[in-house]
């Protein structure tokens, strides 16, 4: 194979993404949307025609949301309603929906098929002529150099290319090249006992807008209704019935499927039986490579958080991508991908594991326990919500990485995502959601400030972010100063933030709250974020004031006497997921 010398680097993409599936295809349109100039390469020579993930939570469609794709999207998916958990026999036991509340702005777990997803994404692509997509491309060869990555890539009729990027990502699956290049091994364990069936039928007559996990020791099953007649099968195998990857019979599927429905070959667009694996990447940061989605961490589907894992990867990294690259902001801040990344991510990938084993047990006895246990839970307010408020997941919030934690209300909510109300904006008075009014880049909101906090901070050295007033108490949210103005529209803004008057919160373009604190603190929180601002904005800590740094990455502000270190009861259950 001819290899021709690389394209100038000032001609060449800044980011290359490899792997076009729905984790890369997002990265792609969050860096269109942030200016960074894209090259997306798939060894595919077209999307995926393969249902295999089947549903979005609400912090994904908010990931979407900010690379302004929701609206797109939604007319693919099902807005759904939680899952609903039987037991032995197929008793129901809880119906598992959130709190109700759409505190990111989207409904809180929604079904899709994947096809579907990538052709939404893959088109929206078109609107970036700073992006380009490339199928047909697979990666050879990656090298590192300072400040470049040097990546030789194939066409399907072997004509080579070099091109040269300052970043890359790999989004390019469990068999990652990526992953394979920077010679990153994945520590874990795999469940080669455990094998399942997944079946994607169509003209079917479910049309529950839930998921149902099915407990029954005898027959362990998931169903997952679509939209328009699509309909997910999964059925717990036995030993003799269909080995990993070997063709699945008809009369198999027909069979499984006959208490729920009859079936015709025809209706079958897929059946493929498979094991399925717990493991996470040794690192997530290899100097100008990244690993996202199924190339960083793997786990079993009984959580449905395989996708939104990597859907959450590419909403921590893109940014601080962009940042690095406009040269507002150090290399450290890449740092922080991993540091913030892999705790949630093994968390879940345990979750997974747990929810299977619990769940999806054929142990009689353990499933006789279970339910006991879960209509007992529920005969307490406690119990309840614990189950149907999901509070068993696995709590998201960031305790290490780019965020300050500073003494005082609000302290518990550093590091969580912001909540998305309904707010009220504009000299219409007209309602709108939050992330709309604060735009793509950094955020400071000022909860009931006056002028005069403002001007505490109008010169502080923090990133520079758009100024948002928070008005309480019924107020008209009126634009002064050059700053933006939101106002409650149904009580939510009020129940969230009323509790942090006079305070200011700093929200990432990820929208996860940096830091909470007072005017006379926005020093501190300076100083905090300084090992992230390019060496001309750092600033040195006075002699009053100082930041602790953890082993970690965790930087905790310390300081003046005059520190308000008084913790009110404040809701952090937006930290749970």
């Amino acid at each position: 194979m001819a290899t021709p010398p690389p394209v100038p680097f000032g001609d060449e993409p800044q980011v290359l993404v490899v792997g076009a599936g729905p984790v890369g295809l997002t990265a792609a349109n969050l860096l269109g949307a942030l200016g960074v100039r894209v090259l997306l390469v798939e060894q595919h020579t077209n999307t995926s025609d393969d249902a295999k993930a089947i549903s979005l939570d609400d912090e994904s469609l908010r990931t979407l949301q900010l690379a302004g794709l929701d609206q797109v999207v939604y007319p693919i998916i099902v807005p759904g309603t939680g899952t609903r958990y039987y037991g032995v026999g197929g008793r129901p036991l809880v119906h598992a929906r959130g709190t109700g509340e759409r505190r990111f702005g989207h409904p809180f777990k929604n079904p899709f098929a994947q096809p579907d997803l990538e052709r939404v994404l893959r088109s929206a692509l078109d609107r970036f002529p700073h992006v380009d997509v490339s199928f047909g491309t697979r990666l050879v060869e990656l090298r590192q150099f300072p400040g470049r990555v040097l990546a030789t890539l194939a066409s399907d009729d072997e004509v080579t290319q070099r091109i040269e990027a300052a970043y890359v990502l790999g989004c390019d699956g469990g068999r990652s090249t990526v992953r394979d290049q920077l010679s990153i091994p994945m520590r874990g364990r795999s469940f080669p006992d455990d094998v399942w069936l997944v079946v994607d039928t169509v003209e079917d007559p479910h049309d529950e807008r839930y998921g149902m996990h099915i407990g029954d020791p005898d027959r362990p099953l998931v169903i997952v209704p679509g939209r328009e007649g699509r309909c997910r099968y999964e059925f717990r195998l036995r030993p003799d019935e269909c080995a990993p990857g070997d063709v699945v019979s008809f009369g198999l599927v027909r069979d499984l499927l006959r208490p729920y429905r009859d079936i015709a070959p025809r209706q079958v667009e897929r059946s493929v039986a498979y094991t399925f694996h717990a493991l996470l990447a040794d690192r997530l940061r290899d100097d100008r490579c990244f690993l996202l989605g199924d190339a960083a961490h793997m786990m079993p589907p009984f959580a449905g958080q395989g996708l939104n894992s990597g859907v959450r990867d590419a909403a921590n990294l893109c940014w601080k991508v962009a940042e690095v690259l406009a040269g507002r902001a150090a290399d450290a801040l890449l740092d922080t991908y991993d540091t913030e990344r892999r705790p949630h991510a093994q968390a879940m990938i345990e979750l997974s594991v747990r929810l299977g084993r619990v769940v999806m047990t054929t142990d009689r006895g353990r499933a006789l326990r279970r339910d006991l246990w879960v209509r007992a839970a529920m005969l307490s307010r406690h119990g309840r919500r614990y189950l149907t408020e999901m509070r068993y997941r696995p709590d998201t919030r960031v305790r290490a990485g780019a965020v300050a934690l500073t003494d005082g209300p609000g302290r518990s909510l550093t590091g969580t995502l912001l909540h998305q109300p309904v707010v009220l904006h504009g000299p219409a008075y007209t309602t709108t959601r939050l992330d709309d009014v604060l735009g793509s880049g950094w955020s400071l909101l000022g909860i009931g400030l006056s002028d005069d906090d403002w001007q505490a901070v109008a010169v502080s050295g923090l990133p520079e972010a758009r100024r948002v007033d928070v008005v309480l108490g019924d107020r008209a949210p009126r634009r002064r100063n050059g700053r933006a103005a939101v106002a409650d529209a149904d009580g939510t803004v009020e129940a969230y933030l009323a509790p942090l008057r006079g305070r200011l919160l700093l929200v990432r373009p990820d929208r996860l709250i940096a830091a909470v604190f007072t005017p006379s603190r926005v020093g501190d929180v300076t100083r905090a974020f300084g090992r992230f601002l390019p060496a001309d904005c750092h600033r040195a800590p006075s002699p009053t004031e100082s930041k602790e740094s953890g082993s970690d990455g965790s930087v905790t502000v310390t300081g003046s006497a005059s520190a308000d270190t008084s913790t009110p009861e404040h809701d952090t259950q937006g930290a749970h997921k």
